[in-house]
């Protein structure tokens, strides 16, 4: 059942998608989807909302509109002296990108992210992107700098050297290309890319919540853990995983050739 949590009007919309699936839009079409602080402040309170959330396995966020996922900082805002409220403390721009996130989630990139829109979709765990997306981070054009997350994040999302020249150019790279080098996940066409996202939402929300909560959080300390480190940490998580009723319920299921019925402890 789609189940509306929000009027329409709201800068960020939040939808319960059945019963483990969330869907977060940003809803600013008529100016880019720019991030301003009620945008921050909904942000914010949704992925907390979705943290929150014990039925909640995957969120995917999108933006309204068909042309831009995200232009970034809304200019106007920065402009008026209100820089701050861009930030929240828990969650950095947009109250979303430093976030401390234990569910899935995944950007469903509709058109143009630049700037803190690319940064956005790089704080996710997965990017499907629509055939006229793009990606870029144009700061430098500006004299400032991506630090929202893009500049480390995209040189760990793609090979250093083609980071390192979108960063020092400014320039921007189209779904393609994002797809080529790995930035992205999949790329469909963008009538295609709600439905899209929400299969792979479904996708992910069916296996065992917990096994896929504690497994993506391993693979996001991959790039800032030693090896060493790395296999301590997956030792803990397989001690905790261990303890938990579903991983009784994975194999019980299998020998008696039914679905699990995963109760996500």
């Amino acid at each position: 059942m789609n189940m509306k949590l929000n009027d329409a009007d709201a800068p960020v919309l939040v939808e319960k998608l059945g019963a483990h699936v969330v869907m977060v839009t940003i809803n600013r079409p008529l100016v880019r989807n720019a991030i301003n602080g009620d945008v921050t402040q909904a942000l914010d309170r949704a992925w907390k909302q979705v943290e929150a959330d014990p039925d909640a396995r995957v969120a995917i966020l999108s933006a309204a509109g068909d042309q831009v996922f995200c232009a970034g900082a809304d200019l106007k805002e920065i402009a008026a002296g209100n820089r701050e409220k861009l930030f929240t403390a828990e969650g950095g721009f947009a109250g979303f990108v430093h976030a401390k996130r234990s569910k899935v989630w995944i950007a469903a990139v509709n058109g143009i992210a630049v700037g803190g829109g690319t940064e956005i979709a790089l704080a996710c765990d997965m990017v499907v992107a629509a055939e006229t997306a793009s990606f870029g981070l144009p700061e430098v054009k500006r004299s400032l700098m991506a630090l929202a997350g893009g500049i480390y994040r995209l040189a760990r999302a793609i090979p250093r050297n083609i980071a390192l020249e979108m960063i020092a150019t400014g320039e921007p790279i189209d779904a393609a290309r994002a797809y080529q080098l790995g930035l992205v996940s999949r790329v469909v066409p963008a009538h295609a890319l709600r439905d899209t996202a929400i299969k792979l939402a479904e996708t992910i929300s069916a296996n065992a919540p917990m096994a896929v909560r504690e497994s993506v959080a391993l693979a996001r300390s991959a790039a800032d853990l030693t090896e060493a480190e790395l296999r301590a940490a997956g030792e803990a998580a397989r001690l905790r995983l261990y303890a938990t009723d579903d991983f009784l319920e994975g194999p019980r299921a299998f020998i008696e050739r039914r679905a699990p019925n995963w109760s996500g402890r």
